[in-house]
């Protein structure tokens, strides 16, 4: 009990990452991708739409996500084109939405923000990295070659632990919907 209460306590020190929650079964065909493709070594994570990279763990950046999140309805985003990331693969994600709403937060934690996080951000669901550039290339041209824009869903936002590989859950801040 002790040692998960230290655990706890040091895990306090990581970053946090912001991601968007997405639809279901959007979210489940991004992970069926990734676990195919990602090298298993280094696949500790579900695919992901990131929001920010590393926030400090501190009580106002929920309190500033729970806000924004209060003035946002769930919005659709558009998996636009399969791009390729050097040494890997993603999809390109586009959405005005989610430009505001990274905007909006940058602005007002501009001084808290890495340099990753300061940059603008191209959106978007890596499903395969950190292989060789022929692997990327054929994974490319294999998902181009019927791929199809289709749209889903942002429901909200989802707040994550960094802890040097894997990432620990904290929770999931919903856009309002009407009743």
């Amino acid at each position: 009990m002790d040692q998960i209460h230290l655990s706890a306590e040091k895990s306090k020190d990581k970053p946090l990452i912001a991601t968007f929650s997405i639809t279901p079964a959007t979210q489940s065909y991004f992970n069926q991708l990734r676990q195919k493709h990602f090298p298993a070594e280094r696949n500790y994570i579900d695919a992901h739409l990131t929001l920010f990279h590393a926030l400090p763990d501190k009580p106002f950046i929920i309190q500033d996500l729970e806000e924004i999140a209060g003035d946002c309805q769930p919005f659709d985003a558009t998996a636009q084109a399969i791009v390729s990331l050097g040494y890997g693969t993603a999809f390109k994600i586009k959405s005005p939405e989610l430009s505001l709403l990274h905007q909006k937060l940058q602005r007002k934690w501009y001084d808290l923000l890495t340099n990753q996080d300061r940059q603008k951000r191209n959106f978007h669901i890596t499903i395969q990295n950190k292989v060789a550039s022929q692997v990327a290339k054929k994974l490319q041209a294999d998902l181009t070659s019927g791929f199809e824009p289709f749209d889903f869903t942002v429901y909200g936002i989802q707040l994550w632990r960094y802890l040097d590989g894997p990432w620990e859950y904290i929770s999931t801040i919903d856009f309002k919907t009407d009743a």
